[in-house]
């Protein structure tokens, strides 16, 4: 079949490369210069499978309600006269009971095991480069209230499969050295060791360059107008070059994987999908002094930041900002990133040599993403991933051209619209999680 996929970020070219794997025709439409120039430029760079409690949790609307009015807030609720935010921010508050919750963070975890596994397995398979770190993860707090809070949390993922180890102060500073300037107010930590970190951009765009190698077709500088549909079927999608000249593209099969633009082109059709953008930031700063800089990647869950080491480099992101569309950088948030980093690795860089990035995170409800089919025929969505996109970006494409190709993909998670005629689970899962993942409905689209 030809596939036309819609977006050249992590979610468009993972998807690109594993339909091209299935045998497929793909032609990727992207409105920038080249892949991964927006969402997927600048994130925290953490393969996290341990970052799998949704931010709709039981603490969430307390939090919520303390930062209201914070600059610097971790998640900052910026009000508008936008019926798309308010609408958002109340079905985000029916995904905060627990029972909810833990019903989301299953999914996440399914999806985060399976799509760890595929990117070793693509990397094994290609060599790609991409400053990545088999180090771990580390989740450490300053605060006893924060650590205690995440004891349950941690408790419930080991139960679920996914290690997530509770440990101590000293054993925070054995891990990762360069966190001993601040070892007395260290309250503890959670640590796995399977998690990874790496550069998405980079990542992103040498799968490209693999993906063109193998035949796919990458349309630079075009936008997509609107898709085309009658009768319940897709027909193609209208798009606008450089020049401003309208053309139709036309295929069998199309991918919407244009993150937080993804609902005002479904809308049309009547494909609701509860995205809204949480604009996020990161600071890159130069590594002056590598014994101060950590080379575990790093969680500091009080202040919603992480920490990647790429290379020489030292990335730092972190907070979500939901303020519409708006591209605006935000000086108060962006001095408190690199207040926050030197104030843990005093004399690792300058605050004058920071580099600062912010980019709109397509964000659901429940932090779980859209996989799977729509309500219009040939018309199939890989799109919400949220703050995961680089954590979920190899299994979502993965398991989007399993989809497309006619087949069940091997993750127990709650894909749209129905599945082909398989049986749900190709391979076991722990029992547990499969007991429980059991109780999630695949999603209404």
């Amino acid at each position: 079949m030809k596939v036309i996929v819609m977006g050249a970020g992590v979610i468009g070219v993972a998807s690109a490369w594993y339909l091209s794997k299935a045998g497929h025709e793909v032609v990727v439409l992207e409105r920038n210069a080249g892949a991964a120039r927006e969402t997927s430029f600048g994130n925290g760079g953490q393969i996290s499978v341990s970052h799998a409690e949704p931010w709709a949790n039981p603490s969430a609307p307390l939090k919520l309600l303390s930062w209201l009015g914070r600059e610097d807030a971790p998640l900052l609720f910026r009000l508008r006269a936008d019926p798309a935010q308010w609408s958002w921010g109340l079905k985000f508050l029916r995904e905060c009971p627990a029972r909810r919750s833990t019903r989301n963070m299953i999914q996440l975890l399914n999806l985060g095991t399976y799509s760890r596994a595929s990117l070793q397995a693509l990397r094994a398979e290609t060599g790609i480069e991409y400053d990545h770190l088999t180090r771990g993860i580390l989740h450490f707090y300053t605060s006893q209230k924060e650590f205690d809070a995440a004891i349950e949390p941690a408790r419930i993922m080991r139960e679920l499969g996914c290690e997530r180890r509770v440990i101590g102060p000293d054993e925070v500073v054995k891990l990762e050295p360069a966190l001993a300037s601040i070892a007395p107010r260290l309250a503890g930590a959670t640590y796995t060791s399977e998690d990874e970190s790496g550069d998405v951009h980079r990542f992103t765009t040498g799968l490209a360059a693999l993906c063109e190698a193998r035949g796919v077709r990458f349309r630079y500088g075009v936008r997509v107008q609107r898709l085309l549909a009658e009768g319940g079927r897709m027909r193609g999608v209208e798009i606008a070059d450089e020049t401003g000249a309208y053309t139709v593209e036309q295929a069998d099969a199309y991918v919407l994987a244009l993150g937080s633009f993804s609902p005002m082109l479904a809308r049309p059709l009547g494909v609701k999908l509860d995205i809204y953008p949480a604009k996020g930031y990161s600071a890159t700063l130069p590594v002056l002094d590598p014994e101060r800089a950590p080379s575990v990647s790093l969680t500091d869950d009080e202040y919603k930041l992480v920490f990647s080491r790429l290379g020489e480099r030292l990335r730092i992101a972190g907070t979500a900002e939901l303020n519409g569309y708006s591209m605006e950088l935000n000086p108060v948030r962006c001095e408190a990133i690199v207040r926050r980093t030197l104030e843990i690795f005093p004399g690792v860089s300058r605050p004058e040599l920071a580099r600062y990035w912010t980019g709109l995170r397509p964000a659901t409800p429940g932090n779980v993403p859209y996989i799977g089919a729509s309500a219009v025929q040939g018309l199939y969505l890989n799109t919400g991933h949220g703050t995961l996109g680089w954590t979920h970006g190899c299994g979502s494409g993965r398991a989007i051209a399993e989809l497309i190709s006619g087949r069940v993909p091997e993750v127990d998670f709650g894909f749209c619209g129905p599945l082909p005629e398989a049986p749900r689970m190709a391979r076991p899962l722990a029992p547990v999680v499969a007991a429980r993942a059991a109780a999630s409905e695949p999603a209404e689209v």
